[in-house]
């Protein structure tokens, strides 16, 4: 059961595919009154589309949504400055994709978010992929990816208040 009160700070959740991760999130803020969805993810195909539509109708009226692929640090300054209830990021990990497709300088980025995130008065729920439980990929980009998210993990971890790991829809705490 998801808390009625999301206190102030960073809470990470992470997951793999289908976890359930997202759901956990939405299912807090919900639970708290409801609040701004941040999605990171944009609709490069079909599939994707429909992924997108499913989460919005999943969300339903008690939610403000702002798109954003890139600048999720200029997002989270303004609704610092405009908001009180929860913030729910879904997801670190299409973030961190968008901003290698674009080429924008990613550690650059990372640690401006991670300087960001503890200076901010509103609560954060950041929803990315585990993705260090698989093999090494094949590839150049797909092991760059492995790493940049990993890295980013860790960092956000070692900031956030709480840590959720999302299995078989099963929230388990680890910090």
């Amino acid at each position: 059961m998801a808390p009625k009160v999301i206190e102030n700070g960073v809470h990470l959740i992470l997951g793999g595919a289908r976890s359930g991760k997202s759901k956990f999130a939405e299912d807090m803020v919900i639970a708290a009154g409801g609040g701004t969805y941040i999605a990171t993810g944009r609709a490069w195909d079909d599939e994707m589309v429909d992924r997108i539509a499913h989460h919005k109708q999943r969300r339903g009226p008690l939610w403000a949504t702002i798109e954003e692929p890139h600048d999720l640090c200029g997002v989270l300054e303004r609704l610092d400055q405009q908001s009180e209830g929860p913030v729910l990021v879904d997801c670190l990990t299409l973030w961190l994709t968008n901003l290698m497709i674009g080429e924008h300088d990613i550690e650059a980025e990372i640690e401006r978010l991670c300087v960001l995130l503890p200076r901010l008065a509103l609560p954060v729920l950041l929803v990315s992929n585990e993705v260090g439980f698989g093999i090494v990929p094949e590839n150049a980009m797909a092991r760059a990816f492995r790493d940049h998210a990993g890295r980013l993990h860790q960092r956000i971890a070692a900031l956030s208040r709480q840590v959720t790991l999302v299995v078989a829809g099963i929230p388990m705490s680890v910090k």
